[in-house]
């Protein structure tokens, strides 16, 4: 699954793990991304979201109805 967010564009994080030794090899972050499935009233069918847990929490907070606006307003296709 691709790591990123759609409702806020979260992408993985890159960095370095430090071993004891102090020994640096790079490694990612990823996001907490889930594919959840919503029923956008508006466009009247389910719509499949590949969604971060703090995205999960925008769509709680401004409905999907908005979310799906500003994800077609980017220019993206659900």
């Amino acid at each position: 699954m691709h790591a990123r967010c759609q409702v806020l564009g979260t992408s993985p994080g890159f960095g370095n793990s430090v071993s004891h030794s102090h020994r640096r090899t790079r490694r990612r972050w990823d996001p907490n991304v889930q594919r959840k499935r919503y029923w956008v009233p508006s466009l009247g069918r389910n719509v499949t979201l590949t969604v971060s847990a703090r995205g999960i929490k925008t769509i709680d907070r401004l409905g999907i109805d908005e979310v799906v606006r500003r994800i077609r307003a980017r220019g993206e296709n659900l």
